[in-house]
């Protein structure tokens, strides 16, 4: 049964709304009531997610990269794609041939749920719905984030398995 966890409201909190109205996301947890040390880096890793949606939907790929740790690793469509670095990330998205080919004018998340969690790791089990243009919903995607801080302790999305092309 899935929990959600009203102490945990700095994390609640994190999860802003845009210009477009949208529900207020909150974060599920999954492993029962956390320790303080899940807590804290459930905490870096839900700054993480909403980071990376805002600068998604921004179209900032810059701010994007700086969400993601590298290499950066996202399985999709059948493959693995390894970034090795935040300059090739960057140089490779293409926003505005994204936007065309899905017709996709922003993202949302609709559910986060953390399923596992330590000092260094998150796992947070996701849903998003692409929106077009008119905020018509295109589609949902299940996807699996794997969160972590990098040798200096700054936080950040290690790879993704998403069911989205």
């Amino acid at each position: 049964m899935q929990r959600f966890i009203g102490c945990l409201g700095i994390i609640i909190g994190l999860w802003s709304v845009s210009a477009i109205a949208q529900p207020e996301v909150q974060l599920g947890i999954n492993i029962g009531e956390p320790t303080s040390v899940q807590k804290r880096a459930i905490g870096e890793a839900a700054k993480v997610m909403d980071d990376f949606m805002q600068a998604f939907n921004a179209q900032d790929s810059a701010r994007w990269a700086s969400t993601l740790l590298f290499p950066h690793v996202r399985i999709s469509s059948g493959g693995v794609v390894v970034h090795p670095s935040r300059e090739e990330f960057i140089e490779q998205m293409d926003f505005q041939a994204f936007a065309r080919t899905y017709n996709w004018q922003r993202s949302a998340w609709d559910s986060l749920n953390v399923v596992q969690a330590d000092a260094n790791k998150v796992h947070i089990a996701v849903q998003f719905t692409r929106y077009n243009p008119q905020q018509k919903p295109l589609a949902s995607f299940e996807s699996l984030y794997i969160l972590q801080p990098d040798a200096a302790g700054k936080w950040g999305i290690r790879a993704r398995s998403s069911f989205a092309p």
